[in-house]
């Protein structure tokens, strides 16, 4: 084998390498930054507008409102 091949080979070797452990490292620890809640909902998701009085709501209310979690009187019940 000549030098050039040799060296492909181990640069190869190297971007694998860093590759796998790259990727190892975000399963092992992910950041703050992936991290969610129990209900899959980012911890760093902004609240979102409530389309009828126009305040702030936690994207966790809403989901924990659609799951049926969320206790009485949490969102607008259709009767």
């Amino acid at each position: 084998m000549s030098a050039a091949r040799i060296q492909m080979i181990i640069l190869a070797l190297l971007g694998f390498a860093a590759t796998v452990g790259s990727f190892a490292y975000l399963i092992a620890k992910p950041p703050a930054y992936l991290r969610a809640t129990r209900d899959g909902v980012p911890f760093f998701t902004p609240p979102v507008i409530n389309p009828v009085d126009g305040k702030p709501l936690s994207v966790n209310t809403l989901v924990r409102d659609y799951k049926g979690t969320a206790g009485p009187g949490v969102g607008a019940s259709v009767d």
